[in-house]
C-alpha cells in the first residue's frame, strides 16, 4: 500500500477509469484492487465545471463565502508510480496541490449536497486547473452523463480518442 492520498472529482471516480490509468488495465487482479481504498469526500471552497469541448472537468477555488463544494472520491494507498502516472494523464493543465477534504460519513443528494454528513478532515493532493477560466464552461459537469455516454471509451471498451467531444464544437 502507498502512502499517497489524493482526492478525484471527475472521471478518476470511476475506478474502472483510475486502474486503467494506474495500472495499464480497468481490469487489474484483486490484490492490485486491495491496495487502495476509496470513500466519498467533499472539497470546500472549490468549484467544478466543465472543460470546453472534452469529457472531463476542472476545479477551481472558490471564495470561502462562495460556499460551494465538490463531491468526489477520496483515495488512500496511491504510490509514487500511482502519482506519476496521475501526473501524466492530467498533464499541463492541472497543479497538483495539497488541499483539505471532508470525508463523508453519510451522502446526501448528489448534486445540492443536502443530507452529506462529514466526517474528519484529512490533508490530500488533487489537480487544480491552471489553464484559465476561458476554457471553462460556467455549467456543472454531471458524472453520471459521463457514466452513461463516454466512460465506456475511457476504459478501453469502444474506440479510443483524444478525450475531446466533438458534439460540443462550435
Amino acid at each position: 500500500m502507498g502512502d499517497h492520498n489524493a482526492f478525484f472529482y471527475g472521471t478518476l471516480m470511476e475506478p474502472l477509469v483510475l486502474y486503467r490509468v494506474i495500472y495499464g488495465t480497468s481490469n487489474p487482479s484483486s490484490f492490485q484492487k486491495s491496495l487502495l481504498t476509496v470513500k466519498p469526500a467533499s472539497l470546500h471552497h472549490h468549484r467544478r465545471h466543465r472543460v470546453r469541448f472534452c469529457d472531463y472537468p476542472a476545479i477551481i477555488p472558490t471564495a470561502p463565502a462562495a460556499n460551494s463544494s465538490v463531491r468526489g472520491a477520496y483515495v488512500r494507498g496511491l504510490t509514487d508510480g500511482d502519482i506519476f502516472r496521475l501526473d501524466i494523464f492530467e498533464g499541463g493543465e492541472y497543479e497538483r496541490r495539497k488541499v483539505k477534504i471532508r470525508v463523508l460519513e453519510k451522502e446526501g443528494d448528489e448534486v445540492t449536497g443536502e443530507g452529506n454528513v462529514e466526517g474528519e478532515e484529512v490533508e490530500v493532493e488533487t489537480y487544480v486547473w491552471i489553464a484559465g477560466q476561458a476554457a471553462l464552461e460556467e455549467g456543472e459537469w454531471d458524472f453520471g452523463e459521463f457514466r452513461r455516454e463516454k466512460m465506456e471509451i475511457w476504459v478501453g471498451v469502444r474506440e479510443e480518442y483524444d478525450g475531446r467531444d466533438a458534439s460540443r464544437h462550435q
